[in-house]
């Protein structure tokens, strides 16, 4: 049996669907099992020891190389290589966890007999499906995915996370660690203080001064990680009296896998590495603002959610003028719960 996933982006997203990729596999346990995946989320599950072939979609690339008319043969070239690999293995079932225009696509150039995704017509998602599911929105995405699974005849008791994390994530991580003066006895806090939208951020000055805090009273040492932008980690450590080691734009989403299971905790704002900490079982302190941690909030025992929640959070803009729901999480709150855990483990 052949059975393709379509899950495209993003981390977190993607970190949501390994428990039905583990509950695929052991339902049909001698399917050849294909992922297909946008290039940025690719890492999360590159030698997934549950997949036997994962394809990328270099799809933003080649969009914005067409719309520039960049690279134009070559881009072609590598969209019907694409399709080709899509298409040479006859898929049995096709499953979309994604349910957009996007997804809908590529099940559609799979040509796969059975096409299974959620009832609806976001972007016409629904249309290209020959069998349909009620999309439960008051579940957790992880829950919510595994209805899929569930559909099937998938008996799932406690959903599993699997991240592949290789030797060479664990020397990469090593080394940077030990670059930054940083031993596998110590006692080390990450924070990860970036996000995609502009309203899930936090003040820098109000991180600062609770690493400080985190350094001072509970004489832990502090690393920060974050994406490529490395501006936002390096304003935060400006306004810092103690050192703090940056290793911000300088991991692969494994090696952050293997970072944060090194963590005694996480500090992190509503992102993919707060899903990617979650996974590999970390304890993690989330701020949330405008979005709902019900639905989106660090999966598992052992975290905990910090927000405000105002009448109007969550509302789920990525624009906002106030931005209250986030300016009114206090260093306070914040301390307090890292303190919290931090007594718990040690007691």
């Amino acid at each position: 049996m052949n059975i393709l996933i379509v899950k495209l982006s993003a981390i977190g997203d993607v970190i949501h669907i390994l428990p039905s990729l583990e509950a695929l596999r052991k339902l049909y346990p001698d399917a050849h099992i294909t992922w297909v995946i946008e290039e940025d989320s690719s890492d999360i599950i590159e030698g997934h020891p549950r997949l036997d072939r994962v394809i990328i979609s270099r799809r933003k690339s080649w969009l914005k190389n067409l719309k520039r008319l960049r690279e134009v043969r070559k881009t072609i070239d590598e969209m019907a290589s694409f399709v080709a690999t899509l298409r040479d293995r006859r898929y049995d079932l096709v499953v979309d966890f994604h349910g957009l225009l996007k997804s809908s696509l590529v099940v559609l150039l799979s040509g796969g007999r059975r096409k299974l995704g959620y009832d609806s017509m976001q972007e016409l998602s629904g249309f290209f499906l020959s069998e349909k599911i009620y999309e439960d929105m008051n579940k957790h995405a992880v829950d919510r995915y595994l209805d899929l699974p569930r559909h099937l005849g998938a008996d799932i008791e406690k959903p599993e996370f699997t991240i592949h994390i290789g030797e060479e994530n664990r020397n990469r991580v090593d080394n940077l660690l030990k670059e930054s003066e940083i031993s596998m006895e110590d006692s080390f806090v990450s924070v990860n203080p970036v996000a995609f939208w502009d309203t899930k951020l936090w003040e820098n000055n109000k991180f600062a001064r609770l690493c400080d805090r985190i350094t001072r009273e509970l004489k832990m040492k502090i690393v920060f990680t974050g994406g490529r932008n490395r501006k936002t980690v390096e304003r935060i450590r400006s306004f810092m009296k103690y050192p703090s080691a940056d290793l911000a734009g300088r991991t692969t989403l494994r090696d952050l896998a293997y970072l944060y299971k090194l963590s005694d905790l996480l500090i992190t704002t509503d992102s993919g590495p707060m899903h990617v900490s979650a996974a590999v079982g970390t304890p993690t302190v989330a701020l949330f603002g405008p979005t709902d941690p019900a639905r989106t909030g660090p999966y598992g025992e052992g975290h905990t959610v910090i927000r405000r929640g105002l009448p109007c959070s969550p509302c789920f803009l990525k624009k906002c003028e106030t931005k209250r729901c986030m300016k009114e999480i206090s260093v306070e709150d914040v301390f307090q719960a890292v303190a919290d855990k931090v007594r718990k483990d040690l007691s």
